[in-house]
């Protein structure tokens, strides 16, 4: 790749169905290796609207009940911020299906004897680099950035209209292998029903000019190179907007 381009990265916000899915899963994970280190758990999620199903194998000298599977479910949604329906989901009030079982004897054979193993194929590849601390490309740590600007302006109450669910997605220049400005940002964020104005412009002083350094915006005009729920307003959100 030359040394001048751009390269362009997105993130969701805790609230966004896709990673809702995420945060269970890993929520009964770590109570699993809590109890147990050498547990080995595959754990699905799948959400839309208020049903929940929860499935997947495990292996492990400890067994979670049902009750406790769906304590931690509910507790996870509501740690993120869903308690009203109108929001595009209730954690006191979703229905959730628990498929959880056992791992396969015969699968579970392949994974015991330590010569073998078992388990999907796949390609990956990944680096680090000296963009940021972090050791990651400057693009996915703005995304990332925003996101979680995203989520605690929300929390905190700094934009008390803004609702879970939302994505970042961010255009990196850089010249000579090196990042050297922000092209453009655009932010999709679930908010209550109110001007898009006003969600607009509390977006871009609140979220973006508070997540992305000064320098990579010099001489640009944020209003300009930032486009916020691009496509009209975002009500309708979470789970009840799309499966997850």
């Amino acid at each position: 790749m030359k040394g001048d381009f751009t390269f362009t990265s997105e993130s969701v916000t805790e609230g966004h169905p896709d990673k809702i899915c995420d945060q269970i899963s890993d929520a009964v994970l770590d109570v699993y290796l809590t109890m147990d280190p050498n547990a080995r758990v595959a754990c699905e999620c799948m959400i839309k609207d208020r049903d929940i199903i929860l499935g997947g194998e495990v292996t492990s000298s400890i067994d979670v009940s049902g009750s406790t599977l769906i304590s931690i479910v509910k507790d996870t949604i509501r740690k993120i911020g869903y308690g009203d329906e109108g929001k595009g989901l209730d954690w006191g009030n979703c229905n959730i299906t628990n498929m959880m079982g056992r791992q396969s004897p015969d699968i579970a054979m392949g994974v015991d004897a330590k010569e073998q193993g078992a388990g999907d194929q796949g390609m990956m590849f990944g680096y680090a680099n000296d963009d940021t601390r972090e050791l990651m490309p400057m693009p996915i740590m703005l995304a990332h950035a925003l996101t979680r600007r995203l989520s605690e302006a929300r929390k905190e109450g700094v934009l008390r209209y803004l609702r879970p669910d939302g994505k970042s997605q961010v255009v990196v220049r850089y010249k000579d292998h090196r990042p050297i400005s922000v092209e453009h940002v655009t932010i999709a964020a679930q908010h209550n029903d109110i001007s898009l104005e006003e969600v607009r412009e509390g977006i871009i002083e609140e979220v973006i000019r508070k997540s992305i350094p000064e320098y990579l915006l010099e001489g640009k005009n944020l209003r300009e190179i930032s486009c916020v729920n691009g496509t009209g307003k975002f009500v309708i959100g979470g789970p009840k907007g799309i499966v997850g």
